[in-house]
């Protein structure tokens, strides 16, 4: 049976790590990390970092780097939106052994194009030759986002009850988490899939944001939302519940994408690792209550409506 941490990855030792960084610094555990804003007090910056891991192998196998940017965008600008805020603007870091100009315009295209639907600036960024660091071909990206909310408007999920409603936006694959145990499973037959695989991690941002204005102005607003990355459901759901409720998941209320089904059927993994690894076909999770479910749907029809808040530890039940 294949896992995530046979395929070189320790989820559980990477969330240690964060617990550390949280006993030595402020402001650590969110999605996003939150400021006051010294000029004007009503309003939080807010800050996001990410890249887009293994999935870059993808890239490099097919020789297509213009979706990469994309990635590289909405992992750092879906985690922004969570809080409530709004993108500002973003900044790259890009670095390979020597330049490829054309590679590069396809990256930076791609990064323009992420930013276009968050609806953000690039603001700048950094390129960096570094001469017998990387192998020939290769390159990384790491992505900066800032942007602003205001202070009575984040979300953070302190007014979640027994009784909320959970819905969702389908994610549009395996967006930018779990490539190292995909590439383990594939293996020789990685190239088959590649195509499907480098589809681009969906940016929320226009949706949220769509759907947060709706809510408002129906003086219902959204108390919690998740961006589902790595940790799957159960790793992120829990992120905004406060202490004494869990999140119940019906998992036949989505569809799973196939090519995840065919990932599971091959490497013969377990529902649980899947589950743990993977967004499973969801790539946000939003609570509301329950009188807010028609008009968010009606904001956002293609919203589904994937279970409720009980009572409980901060766990997240599959059924």
């Amino acid at each position: 049976m294949s896992t995530y941490k046979k395929a070189g990855v320790d989820i559980v030792a990477g969330d240690k790590f964060v617990d550390f960084i949280a006993t030595k610094t402020k402001g650590i555990g969110g999605f996003a990390g939150l400021m006051k804003n010294p000029a004007n007090k009503e309003y939080s910056m807010v800050a996001s970092t990410d890249g887009v891991g293994t999935k870059l192998k993808l890239a490099f196998m097919l020789g297509k780097h213009d979706t990469i940017g994309i990635d590289l965008v909405a992992m750092c600008v879906n985690d922004l939106v969570v809080c409530g805020a709004t993108p500002l603007f973003f900044l790259d870091y890009y670095a390979t052994g020597k330049i490829d100009l054309k590679t590069s315009k396809q990256i930076i295209e791609g990064i323009l194009e992420g930013c276009r639907q968050a609806n953000c600036a690039l603001l700048g960024g950094e390129t960096a030759e570094m001469p017998g660091f990387y192998q020939a071909g290769e390159y990384d990206l790491a992505g900066f986002s800032v942007g602003m909310v205001k202070n009575k408007e984040i979300i953070d999920g302190k007014k979640i009850k027994e009784g909320d409603i959970l819905l969702a936006l389908p994610s549009s694959g395996f967006h930018s988490n779990g490539y190292s145990l995909v590439r383990h499973i594939f293996g020789k037959e990685l190239k088959k899939y590649a195509e499907q695989l480098l589809t681009p991690t969906k940016i929320y941002v226009q949706e949220v944001l769509k759907l947060k204005t709706a809510l408002e102005k129906a003086k219902m607003p959204i108390l919690g939302m998740a961006h589902i990355t790595g940790s799957g459901l159960p790793g992120n759901v829990p992120r905004f519940l406060p202490s004494g409720v869990g999140a119940y998941l019906d998992t036949s209320k989505w569809q799973v994408p196939e090519i995840m089904n065919i990932l599971q059927k091959k490497g013969k993994i377990s529902a649980k690792e899947m589950y743990n690894t993977f967004n499973m076909g969801l790539g946000m999770v939003i609570c509301v209550r329950p009188q807010a479910v028609k008009a968010a749907k009606k904001a956002l029809p293609q919203l589904l409506e994937v279970g409720v808040i009980v009572k409980g530890g901060d766990k997240v039940i599959l059924d």
